[in-house]
């Protein structure tokens, strides 16, 4: 290629992209994008919010309404069962079969209209009761779904690529109310896309704009109606630490096992999916309480409550984070094991997200590493996060940009490590998931 032709492709590239944003139709799709963020973000808020609520009533009050000062240890089996009950009839029976199953990530399909009261019901009738998913899948599913009802009567619907920018707008402004912003989710958008110049601004910028204004929304709802929306945030994280060479000798190999646990339990998810393909309502329940028997077996191994092993994950990080000397190295072990089995037959059977519960695990993991000479607390949760997220998104740099997020102004001296466990991990998970799929 001359140098001129060289010169000639950007451009013409940067006439494309002004000439795009010049034209009314995206101008209409921009302002259509920024207005369905607050809609679509209020519905969130208050669906994050019920979410909450009804954990809260299952795993606190209603314990003690039956004399319990805590969930005792046999109270995952009855919830499980139930959830399983409330499930099945919803996979077998309503259309779009409670969204898509969590082995196969965030899928980034458009949802119809008319298949979100089953994504709704599913979550909210079955997260709460202790499946060990987060909500983030439904966030996005339901994004897309109500983004897509705004266009069902325009013209605009009967158009492809205006129907994939919109879907796309509403799921990026469900999943930024809970992943830290719309930075992450633009972030994420951008990678899982793979798209580059002109078709990724022309993408982005809607993009940002809804997730934007439903981020603002639910930051307002939090203070206006006292609901507690919850998210993967965390308060308190200990002090941080200079990085060293103990950091990444203990570090690297740490990521690396990480991105093994996770790749087992995926695998364990795509067999619990190919099972469940055959009398699936019946082997739904089962599957639903067999995830009940692993938080079980946490409780009774450790004495400890059966909720830090059960839901999504994102409160027993918090505590996690802000005082890792109270939990025992074989109750982190317990921990990764008990909730690892839950979440991979949950990732094949059950609905929800993959991606709370996995950060849970692998900061649990390498949180059990942290004695080990060298290895700081902070870089140990630090490394574990930002590996259990690559390594169940397939999205590296997201990964580290969320990490960082959790981290807030402890992660600048972490980010060396961060980026380097997203990377150790991504490239593990990559190669084992091969190696599987070759074998099959």
């Amino acid at each position: 290629m001359s140098a001129e032709t060289g010169a000639a492709a950007p451009a013409a590239a940067e006439r494309t992209l002004r000439a795009t944003l010049l034209t009314p139709g995206y101008a209409r799709l921009l302002l259509l994008s920024l207005l369905l963020g607050i809609p679509i973000a209020a519905f969130c808020f208050f669906f994050v919010g019920l979410q909450h609520q009804l954990e809260h009533w299952v795993w606190e009050s209603l314990p003690k309404a039956v004399g319990h000062d805590s969930a005792p240890w046999w109270w995952p089996l009855p919830a499980l069962l139930l959830a399983g009950l409330i499930l099945a009839p919803v996979v077998t029976r309503m259309p779009g079969a409670g969204g898509h199953v969590a082995v196969h990530g965030l899928s980034g399909k458009p949802v119809r209209p008319r298949e979100v009261p089953s994504v709704v019901l599913a979550a909210l009738g079955t997260l709460p009761l202790g499946v060990v998913l987060g909500p983030e899948a439904p966030l996005i599913a339901v994004g897309s779904g109500l983004a897509l009802l705004a266009l069902r009567r325009s013209a605009a619907a009967r158009d492809p690529q205006i129907v994939a920018v919109v879907s796309t707008a509403g799921s990026t402004t469900a999943i930024s109310t809970i992943l830290g912003g719309p930075l992450v989710a633009a972030v994420m958008v951008v990678e899982a896309a793979g798209l580059g110049g002109t078709r990724l601004v022309i993408l982005l910028l809607p993009t940002l704009l809804a997730s934007a204004a439903g981020s603002l929304v639910f930051t307002g709802f939090g203070g206006w109606t006292g609901l507690n929306a919850g998210g993967l945030t965390l308060p308190t994280v200990p002090p941080a630490a200079t990085l060293d060479a103990g950091d990444f000798l203990w570090g690297v190999p740490a990521a690396a096992l990480i991105a093994v646990l996770a790749s087992l339990a995926h695998e364990l998810g795509l067999r619990t999916e190919r099972w469940t393909k055959r009398h699936t309502a019946v082997r739904t329940v089962a599957c639903a309480v067999a995830v009940g028997v692993c938080l079980t077996a946490y409780a009774l191994l450790t004495g400890r409550s059966p909720e830090e092993a059960a839901l999504s994950g994102e409160a027993t990080l918090v505590r996690l984070a802000a005082d890792p000397q109270a939990w025992p190295v074989a109750a982190l072990i317990a921990l990764v094991v008990c909730k690892g089995l839950a979440w991979g037959i949950a990732l094949g059977s059950l609905r929800g997200g993959p991606i709370f519960p996995a950060v849970l695990l692998g900061a649990a993991a390498a949180l059990a590493c942290s004695g080990l000479p060298g290895l700081g607390t902070t870089s140990a949760l630090a490394l574990g996060v930002a590996a259990a997220t690559a390594s169940v998104t397939g999205l590296p740099l997201t990964s580290g940009v969320l990490t960082a997020l959790l981290l807030g102004k402890d992660a600048y001296q972490q980010m060396p490590l961060i980026v380097t466990a997203s990377v150790v991990a991504f490239i593990v998970t990559q190669l084992l998931r091969r190696e599987g799929a070759k074998k099959r």
